[in-house]
């Protein structure tokens, strides 16, 4: 089981990292190779783990991106700047809101993680809502998903 978990842990990192790599596959074989609860559970947290590091990596490239001269190039357009400001009065002062928005994301994938992580970065989102919306949003998707492919495979 240990081998398992871990193995789901690393997984879940290069699949946030790496949107083309499905995360639903790997999940699928792990329901088959240990069935039950407690086994969704576990795995569903390693998962969940996993894919938030990814994701804080994604956070963290797009936050210190911003001070690029090719970001402040981009941010000076009226259009993006307008936008950029739009976001940010809505989620600057607002951890519910900004946390609830990025829990979605995180549970149900709309908005996708992977934009939300980098909008979350550019707009400089507290890490102490960030980290543990996407932590628990993954760790309920993905054990829901082991659940789901264990139902189904046995």
């Amino acid at each position: 089981m240990l081998l398992l978990w871990l193995s789901m842990f690393g997984l879940s990192i290069a699949s946030a990292l790496l949107p083309f790599l499905p995360m639903e596959a790997v999940i699928i074989g792990g329901a088959a190779a240990e069935p039950g609860l407690p086994a969704a559970i576990s795995l569903g947290i390693a998962a969940g783990a996993g894919a938030t590091i990814g994701k804080i990596v994604w956070y963290e490239l797009a936050r210190r991106g911003t001070e690029s001269a090719w970001a402040q190039k981009k941010l000076s357009s009226p259009k993006v700047s307008a936008g950029l400001e739009r976001w940010t009065a809505r989620m600057q002062g607002r951890p519910v809101y900004s946390g609830g928005i990025m829990f979605v994301a995180a549970s149900v994938g709309l908005p996708p993680l992977l934009a939300m992580a980098a909008v979350a970065g550019v707009l400089k989102m507290p890490m102490w809502v960030f980290v543990p919306t996407v932590f628990v949003g993954r760790s309920l998707r993905f054990g829901f998903l082991f659940l789901g492919a264990d139902f189904a495979l046995h």
